[in-house]
């Protein structure tokens, strides 16, 4: 072998020619989307702590391939698609890192940490002092029933443009509620089909995109007299109250939609222990060590599935387009939501704080607080917005609880 054969034969395997054979020039699509996903995450701060991992995951897959092989890949070349479980279908060896990583995806183990994590970063006084604010965090949830129906309709069981099971339609809804490790959990349980990686995707990319997605949407809903309401200091929650709180939401929701145990059951315990100021280590641990490990760990996961040759599709595109009409329709009823509160109180709710509803914590209301203040620097509502949206967190995993019970 001469020479210039060395030199062919090495070329042959860098990632380069992967680029120029076949399909994958999507492959390349999806390195540069990651890289926007970096400059957004760096540049422009929007929820780096999700978008630098989801990213940095994208980009390695779709330069190394076989860092990540999942059951949809091994049954496809096996031809044997229905007849392994997810969890067993890959035999270890062959899943490569990012594979590997997955598996806590697959077993549904990263997005239930992630809310104990959550719950025990979460301040759940705002919802117990003022709890008609739970009402905003309901109204919210309808972007998540809007999305299932718009999938349902362009699925098998509707128009047929794209092939969305009942269990996709499932797991899209749920990106209305900008709840990311719910939308995995209730994907993977019912569908765990090609669709996972985008559903995954999108609830992630909008999760981190609310600071510019939501200020618009309440601007057009709102007036500027609405706006420039200022509300009343809610009483502080006592800390009788704050410990009652994760017990009784546990058993009323559990008891009614026991599939949402497993969200509720660990957001619930986060914030027991949190609360119960007898764990401090349990709280630091579970609120850093395990909150942000499960995070890195997860983003990886789902970046890894981003792979362009299956990933950019017709029913990845109807699934963002399915996401941002979810969106909308959640920002829109919380705020209609909050302008009848308005009403009914006499003007004593800003409107604006059922924009909040969604389970993006506490992303949303700092939205909401930074658009008050600009109206008035005087005006400050996170504390009032936090109440509709640790509701939207508890809401969005009932929503899941009772779509796992219908299709489930």
């Amino acid at each position: 072998m001469n020479f210039w054969d060395t030199i062919v034969d090495f070329l042959g395997t860098t990632g380069i020619v992967n680029f120029f054979t076949g399909n994958g020039w999507m492959n390349l699509i999806m390195i540069l989307i990651g890289c926007v996903f970096l400059y957004l995450a760096i540049k422009k701060d929007y929820e780096p702590y999700l978008l630098i991992p989801i990213a940095v995951g994208m980009i390695l897959v779709n330069i190394a391939p076989n860092i990540y092989a999942d059951y949809n890949m091994y049954n496809e070349a096996h031809e044997v698609i229905g007849t392994y479980s997810s969890i067993n279908a890959v035999p270890l060896a062959q899943r490569g890192l990012l594979g590997v990583l997955h598996l806590g995806v697959e077993a549904e183990l990263y997005p239930c940490l992630i809310f104990i994590g959550i719950g025990a970063t979460t301040d759940f006084g705002p919802l117990i002092s003022n709890k008609k604010t739970m009402l905003l965090g309901g109204a919210a949830q309808i972007g998540i029933f809007a999305a299932f129906l718009g999938a349902l309709a362009l699925g098998n069981g509707g128009l047929g443009l794209v092939d969305f099971t009942v269990g996709d339609a499932a797991g899209i809804g749920i990106i209305g509620g900008a709840d990311g490790p719910t939308a995995i959990l209730v994907s993977n349980a019912l569908a765990q089909s090609k669709y996972t990686a985008g559903i995954a995707l999108a609830a992630y990319s909008y999760m981190a995109l609310v600071p510019v997605i939501f200020p618009p949407i309440i601007k057009l809903v709102t007036t500027k007299k609405e706006r420039q309401i200022k509300m009343e200091q809610a009483r502080e929650a006592t800390k009788t109250e704050r410990i009652l709180f994760p017990i009784i939401v546990t058993l009323v929701c559990c008891i009614l939609v026991p599939s949402c145990a497993p969200l509720i059951g660990c957001l619930m315990l986060g914030n027991l222990i949190k609360e119960s100021g007898v764990v401090p280590n349990l709280v630091n641990t579970a609120a850093n060590a395990l909150l942000y490990s499960c995070t890195i760990l997860l983003g990886l996961s789902v970046g890894a599935t981003a792979l362009g040759t299956t990933f950019l599709q017709l029913g990845t595109l109807m699934i963002f387009g399915l996401g941002i009409i979810a969106f909308i329709v959640a920002a829109i009823f919380g705020l209609l939501g909050g302008k009848l509160m308005c009403y009914l109180t006499k003007g004593k709710v800003n409107p604006m704080i059922g924009a909040a509803g969604v389970s993006a914590v506490p992303m949303a209301a700092r939205v909401v607080h930074k658009i008050g203040q600009e109206e008035d620097p005087d005006n400050f509502l996170l504390m009032h917005a936090m109440g509709p949206n640790v509701a939207g967190v508890i809401g969005s995993a009932i929503a899941a609880g009772i779509l796992l019970s219908f299709i489930g």
